[in-house]
């Protein structure tokens, strides 16, 4: 993509769309690689530990900093790719506009079935992952909700005797 050999004769506006294109593919992949290696070394130093409690396990910085690590998969995987795909249309246009305007529209006739399959896999990833959360935590207050209940009984049992 660097090394494209752009003609004279382009539209302004295609060239502004590729250069926008190429400079947040970049931008999103280094944003993404910056969290990702300014987490690691909180990562490794609960890693490191003999055997981490509970409480150590619960405050380590990797949970403390989820958002981020979120983030950052969401920006090279979700963000990263589709800006990848649509950058690969408009390079097909920057490339063949002026050679053959067939071989544009196929590439681009390509390239977007590719991305709406992208965008329903990730949609329906997304909401498996959601309802595994809800899932597990509508477990965890239900056993929370029994455990109270448990020890509310045997409370009253030994105020009874």
């Amino acid at each position: 993509m660097v090394e494209v050999h752009l003609e004279d004769d382009l539209p302004t506006f295609l060239l502004v769309l590729f250069a926008i294109c190429t400079t947040l593919v970049v931008s999103i992949h280094l944003i993404a690689l910056f969290i990702s290696t300014c987490i690691l070394p909180h990562i490794d130093a609960v890693a490191g530990d003999a055997k981490p409690s509970a409480s150590a396990l619960r405050l380590s910085p990797h949970v403390r900093l989820r958002w981020y690590i979120e983030l950052a998969w969401v920006l090279s995987t979700g963000v990263g790719i589709l800006l990848f795909l649509t950058q690969m249309s408009v390079l097909t246009w920057v490339r063949f506009v002026g050679v053959n305007y067939v071989a544009s529209v196929v590439a681009v006739a390509v390239i977007v079935p590719a991305i709406i399959i992208f965008v329903v896999f990730a949609v329906h990833f997304y909401r498996q992952l959601i309802a595994h959360k809800y899932e597990r935590v509508t477990h965890d207050i239900t056993e929370l909700e029994n455990a109270v209940l448990e020890l509310e009984l045997a409370n009253r049992r030994t105020s009874a005797i």
